[in-house]
Order: C-alpha cells, then structure tokens, then sequence
C-alpha cells in the first residue's frame, strides 16, 4: 500500500442501491435505481459536499456509508479495510468508526431520556466504560460543543434547535470515530445559528482530525464548508472536484442549471435584503 492510499480515510467503488417495487395483478415487480454506481475517494482531515436537489440519492448514499442501508453493488473501503455490510458481518470497530448526524436533532434525541443519558448510551452499548467514566466523558463532550455540566440531567424539549443540533453531534463523537456524515445537519436551523453550528464543525475536524461527508442542497453552505464537492443527478455523481473547481467552472449542464437556479445566500445579500427592508419601510 502506497502513502498515498494510506491517507485515503474512505474510498467507495462503484456503490449502488437499488429498491424493489411490488407488483399488481397485471403488473410486474419494478426496480428503482436509488444509486447508480458511485465511487469516489476521500482523505482524512477533508471535507467532501454532496449536493442535488430531493430525490438525487444523496440521503440514499448517506445510509449506505453509515451501514443502515445495504449496498445492492460496490465496495466500502473504510481507514483501509473493505467492509462487509452483510447483517450479521459488520464489525463493533467498524460501526464505532463511522457516526451519522441527522437533519433534525429533535427527531434523532429521545425525549424521555436526559442528556447525560443520551450521550452515554454508545458507550454504555460499545465499551466497558463505568458509570462514572461515562459521565465524565459526557461533560467532557458538553464542553466541546459549547454547553456546559450544567445541561447533563435537562431533557431535549429544555433546548433550541441548535443546541439540540450540538447534542447530536456531541453523541456522534462519544466514540471518537474517524468519518462524520452529516445528512443535511444545519437546514432546519435559522440563517445565524447555521453559522454557528458550521463553526463547531469545522473546530472540532480540526481538533480531533475528522473527516467528513456532508450532504446538503444549500450551496452557500457547501462553499463555505467543503474540500471537495460532488454533484448528484438521478442517482449518478456527475460531477466532482475541488470547490474551487466546481463552483468557478461547472462543467455539467445540471451543475450550471443547479448553481443558476439557487438564490444567493451569503452573509452580504442577506445583509443588503435586511437594509433594502427597512428603507423600504421608513420610506
């Protein structure tokens, strides 16, 4: 193996899902190709953006690199090892590798439970920690996504969108995974916290030296955040590079249709439409 390859946290081979639609009387069964054949490679430390619009396969692929869903086709290689997603075959150190953070963090948090309990369930589930290690790993993990000790005992519905967003996250890391996928993680929050929450993110993968996956159709959000973006279309990934590269000179006619057709969603447009409100409103 080449240092190269060593440095490569995930590569995906050819990846596809396909769904299985029963029949009717006259009707035969039908087959929905949800993911078309995808690889790509990704290193450690990077960040790779994988935007299209509902529907593209990007949630799709999400599950398939966190284990829930099955491939129909194609190899994972994770940190090195191809894994075997078969149920029964995937291994306790593979699922503690890999962690997946939702789009909406009430949805994902059980509201019976209290967050210390929240946060010490992977860890009462994967390792032999005691009690008291667990809660110290807990706080400790509070710390690092902005709350505090003070929160371990309050239930989810005691806090705002995103600082049940930060919980999520802080429950991702319990396990010091290595790969983060973050499915649609800020859309659900308002304009400010979103930037709050990306800050977060982008403190803690350098902090503990992350890689992440992040699905999104925000591309204010993908240029702000990514390394790499990849472009999905009915399944297919037809378009991949740098930022840079892929937001200066699209190539693909649906990245194009894609970049033209989003509203910008930077700070300053956002700044100039709160202005024009209120000269609008004095005048």
């Amino acid at each position: 193996m080449t240092d190269h390859d060593t440095n490569i946290m995930l590569e995906v081979r050819d990846i596809r899902r396909d769904y299985e639609l029963p029949g009717g009387l006259f009707k035969p069964k039908k087959i929905i190709h949800a993911v078309k054949g995808v690889s790509f490679a990704l290193e450690r430390g990077k960040t790779l953006a994988i935007v299209g619009e509902s529907g593209c396969g990007k949630s799709t692929l999400a599950r398939m690199l966190t284990f829930i869903d099955e491939p129909t086709g194609g190899d994972l290689i994770i940190d090195g090892k191809k894994t075997d997603t078969r149920p029964g075959h995937l291994t306790k150190e593979m699922r503690q590798k890999v962690q997946i953070v939702f789009q909406n963090p009430y949805g994902s948090l059980n509201p019976r439970q209290k967050i210390g309990d929240v946060l010490g369930e992977p860890l009462l589930i994967n390792t032999d920690m005691s009690s008291a290690e667990r809660r110290d790993r807990a706080n400790e993990m509070l710390v690092k996504v902005g709350l505090g000790p003070e929160h371990f005992n309050r239930y989810p519905h005691m806090f705002s969108g995103g600082q049940r967003q930060r919980i999520a996250i802080a429950r991702a890391l319990m396990l010091n995974p290595k790969l983060l996928v973050l499915d649609e993680p800020v859309s659900a929050l308002d304009l400010s916290v979103q930037a709050q929450v990306l800050n977060l993110l982008a403190d803690l993968q350098d902090e503990f030296g992350l890689t992440y996956v992040f699905i999104s159709h925000d591309l204010s959000v993908v240029r702000y955040i990514a390394d790499e973006v990849m472009v999905m279309y009915f399944g297919e990934a037809v378009e991949h590079g740098t930022r840079e590269e892929v937001f200066s000179d699209p190539k693909h006619e649906y990245t194009r249709t894609l970049f033209a057709a989003t509203p910008r969603a930077d700070l300053e447009s956002i700044r100039r439409r709160v202005a024009g409100k209120k000269a609008t409103s004095a005048a």
